[in-house]
Parts: C-alpha cells; structure tokens; sequence
C-alpha cells in the first residue's frame, strides 16, 4: 500500500512558475513508475508526464514537452513536476500516481496506475 500526497498547487500569472511535490509513504516508492495526470471539469484525466523507477527515462506529453520537467529523489520519496512557462490551459486540478505497470509501452492510462493522491489546483491567469 502506497500513500500520496501532493503539494505545491496554486494561483500563478502566465509564464509562470510552480513545483509540485508528491510525498509517498512506505519504503517502496523505488518499485513504482510515477505519473503526474490534470485534469480539469468534464474531461478525462490526461497524462502530463511519467517517469521510470530508476528516473533514468522520462514522458511528456506533446503539450508540455520543453515546459515542464518530471523528476524523482527515491531517497526522500518523493517525486515532482516542475512546471515552467505556464500558460491559461495548464489550468487543472494536478495528481500524482503509482504504478506497478511496466514501462514498454508507455504508461499513458489513468488504468495503469494503483494509487492515486487527492490533487493539487493550479490556477493560472493571463
């Protein structure tokens, strides 16, 4: 058993900047893949990056690619996004996950992972 949480959300102007932090319970953050989903009202939960156990291979999604970096410290466990040049439409209600799955093909799905965090807001204004 696995537990999340997230830290870090909140109100920014475009261009932005802001790190979110996702704290794991129990000594087997080290066996997860970790993902970051947004999500925001009436749409699904869409995969905004991933990372391997080790960290050695990251994911991006196509819209945050070059914006936004996915890194883990497997001492602290602890995983992060740190976002940068946030635009209006990274505005979204943020989460971590862990997963069990593999990493070939890439863990794209929300139905890939096995916990989940309660989510973090980002806001972000033009």
């Amino acid at each position: 058993q696995v537990q999340l949480v997230e830290s870090g959300g909140g109100s920014v102007q475009a261009g932005g900047s802001l790190r979110l932090s996702c704290a794991a319970s129990g000594r087997t953050f080290r066996s997860y893949v970790m993902g970051w989903f947004r999500q925001t009202p009436g749409k699904e939960r869409e995969i905004v990056a991933a990372i391997t156990r080790s960290g050695s291979s990251t994911y991006y999604a196509d819209s945050v690619k070059g914006r936004f970096t996915i890194s883990r410290d497997n001492a602290e466990n602890t995983a992060y996004l740190q976002m940068n040049s946030l635009k209006p439409e990274d505005t979204a209600l943020y989460y971590c996950a862990a997963g069990s799955t593999a990493w070939v093909p890439r863990p794209l799905m929300p139905t890939q992972y096995d916990y989940w965090g309660q989510g973090t807001q980002v806001t972000v204004s033009s």
